[in-house]
């Protein structure tokens, strides 16, 4: 099969597409997917690049696909051959990747970390989803996020941040949501249902008046975040370390949370934004 591979670290030149890797075997509890689309995120680059020298060479970037099922193994309980689906591949992306990615014509996926794909969404919108929606979701159940609180999310615009925004108005019931951009994204934020748009560019955020229950640091500015912090609410950062009352974390994969978020994906309730 065809992938995009690189056999050393660097720049992107070093990313080049292999016509004659092997088909990867699936073991009793994984699928074999046929790749339709794929999505790159900050750790693929990063990874490129040589920040985690974690996994052998030669690595086929990618963790977030949507495809089809075309063989399943053994243990294999739910997914069958022909459903549509998309996930993340690796439980956890920092541990190194313990298969092909999903640049490539097929890619191997336990059945654990997959979900059968929203009705309503192309394969592109759904491939542009596990990464950054399940990171906006840990983060609010780790921060014990729940209906009635108030939120203030750094980099709203962003593939996170802007999920972070949908579920806590429409799925956790926020009471308040507020988020940052430069000014051009403002309009997005207010789009997204962010009742407060702050530019970073006009305001400092740390410095105004309002606090919140939850800040979520999507961009990495922890000390900042924790100065907009209420005095019983906590900060959650996907970027690093945070001082008190903050937390960081590492997504851990999981098909079903994307189980659980698919009718407010089929409803329209959470957006997917392609740009």
């Amino acid at each position: 099969m065809k992938a995009w591979q690189y056999h050393e670290y660097g720049s992107g030149d070093v990313l080049k597409l292999a016509t004659d890797v092997a088909v990867p075997d699936i073991n009793d509890e994984q699928v074999l997917v046929k790749v339709v689309a794929a999505a790159l995120n900050p750790v693929d680059f990063k990874r490129r690049l040589g920040h985690f020298i974690d996994a052998p060479l030669p690595i086929t970037p990618g963790h977030d696909v949507s495809g089809v099922v075309v063989k399943v193994g053994s243990q294999v309980k739910t997914l069958k051959e022909g459903d549509e689906v998309y996930g993340y591949i690796n439980e956890k992306a920092l541990d190194g990747p313990d298969q092909l990615g999903t640049l490539a014509e097929y890619t191997a996926v336990k059945e654990k970390l997959l979900a059968l794909k929203p009705k309503n969404l192309d394969f592109v919108q759904a491939a542009a989803l596990p990464v950054a929606v399940e990171s906006a979701y840990e983060g609010l159940e780790r921060a014990k996020f729940s209906e009635g609180k108030t939120i203030l999310v750094l980099n709203g615009a962003g593939g996170v941040g802007s999920f972070v925004i949908l579920l806590a108005k429409h799925v956790y019931g926020a009471s308040k949501v507020a988020a940052t951009s430069s000014t051009g994204k403002i309009e997005l934020l207010k789009s997204l249902g962010a009742d407060v748009a702050i530019d970073y560019k006009k305001e400092n955020f740390e410095d105004l008046p309002d606090k919140y229950d939850d800040v979520y640091d999507a961009i990495g500015l922890p000390e900042k975040a924790v100065k907009a912090v209420n005095e019983t609410g906590v900060a959650v950062s996907i970027t690093g370390p945070i001082p008190p009352p903050g937390f960081g974390f590492v997504l851990t994969s999981d098909g079903s949370i994307l189980t659980k978020l698919n009718p407010y994906l089929e409803s329209g309730k959470i957006k997917v934004i392609v740009d």
